[in-house]
């Protein structure tokens, strides 16, 4: 931006300056009776015919400039080191059960300023736990601790009793089938989308998935059907439509843990109700980890955590929490004034 602010407008500046020589030197040419006006004329095009290729080579310059720029950015991504690096000698499990287990860890994404303060808890397989709290309490952030997408600073993670950083990556997440609360839909058709284009998924199996989440209710009313063209971000399907498919593309890799970040969020009316079902199905016999707002969505969960600044200040079946009279009977009281419209009594 430094090189064009300054090379076009001195370019234009010559330029003028050029033509107002000849112009001046010119007039008095032809006042004296030296030249011809037409003379004067030829000059002036000359002039302009000068800076015109010199004008356009300036534009070519700031689009180079430009694209070293971006080069320069995009080059400085590609060489960065990932902050989370894998073991020189990982532990491949012959099968990922789901057994999570957080030993007194404490997690900071500056190093400074931890976000979670010695939380500890266990999560056996096939179990349902949810996370609930305000906004800042810590409760995405251990979802992606699941997925190692950050390494902790004190404590362990455990999956299935080894720890997290002495995993494969690799594993360790083709085991994690994460939900979130907008999905992203690549251009494709259905059968491309859910699979992702894995080769050990077939056309039966994508079907069976689509069936047993209850999307196959919706794609076959389609005129492709599974072929069916998809749009970038899934622009012709509605919210809970996109859902289904993201339900359907989960269980076809079929995962051992599953991780909802607000993951019906978004829905509509019309598939609510085949959505829930759809969740009912996808967790049987998965361990799974949900973060949501809507207490109703997460009231059937083993274990409820509540989390505050960070810690778990509560724990415990929806109706054990009720009965605790603590922050999550005040969440649940707020949240169903809000949804009745009615005033809380002072």
């Amino acid at each position: 931006m430094m090189v064009f602010a300054i090379f076009r407008p001195v370019t234009y500046f010559l330029r003028i300056l050029s033509l107002m020589i000849v112009l001046y030197i010119g007039s008095t040419e032809v006042l004296g009776a030296v030249i011809t006006v037409g003379t004067l004329y030829i000059f002036a095009q000359y002039i302009q015919s000068f800076f015109e290729p010199i004008e356009t080579l300036a534009e070519q310059f700031s689009t180079l400039q430009s694209s070293l720029a971006s080069a320069e950015k995009i080059f400085a991504v590609m060489e960065e080191e990932p902050l989370v690096k894998e073991d020189p000698d990982p532990v491949i499990l012959p099968e990922i059960k789901g057994r999570i287990e957080f030993d007194h860890v404490w997690f900071a994404y500056d190093n400074e300023n931890y976000v979670l303060r010695d939380v500890s808890f266990v999560i056996e397989p096939g179990e349902k736990v949810a996370f609930v709290g305000a906004t800042g309490a810590g409760k995405t952030s251990i979802l992606n601790l699941i997925g190692r997408y950050y390494d902790i600073q004190k404590g362990s993670i455990t999956i299935d009793g080894v720890d997290i950083r002495r995993l494969s990556k690799k594993q360790l997440r083709e085991a994690i089938g994460q939900m979130q609360q907008d999905v992203f839909v690549f251009e494709g058709d259905i059968e491309y989308y859910k699979p992702q284009h894995d080769e050990n998924i077939n056309h039966e199996q994508v079907k069976a998935a689509a069936e047993y989440v209850n999307a196959s209710r919706f794609i076959e009313k389609l005129p492709g059907g599974y072929h069916e063209p998809v749009m970038e971000r899934g622009a012709t399907f509605s919210a809970g439509e996109r859902q289904l498919l993201s339900f359907a593309r989960t269980l076809a890799h079929n995962p051992s843990i599953l991780v909802m970040d607000e993951a019906t969020a978004n829905i509509d009316t019309e598939t609510e109700l085949l959505i829930q079902e759809a969740l009912e199905k996808l967790m049987r016999g998965r361990t799974t980890i949900m973060v949501a707002h809507r207490l109703s969505t997460i009231q059937h969960a083993d274990c409820i955590m509540v989390m505050h600044k960070g810690k778990i200040r509560e724990r415990g079946t929806h109706q054990e929490l009720l009965a605790q009279n603590g922050i999550y009977k005040k969440l649940y009281e707020l949240q169903i004034h809000h949804e009745t419209g009615e005033q809380k009594p002072a």
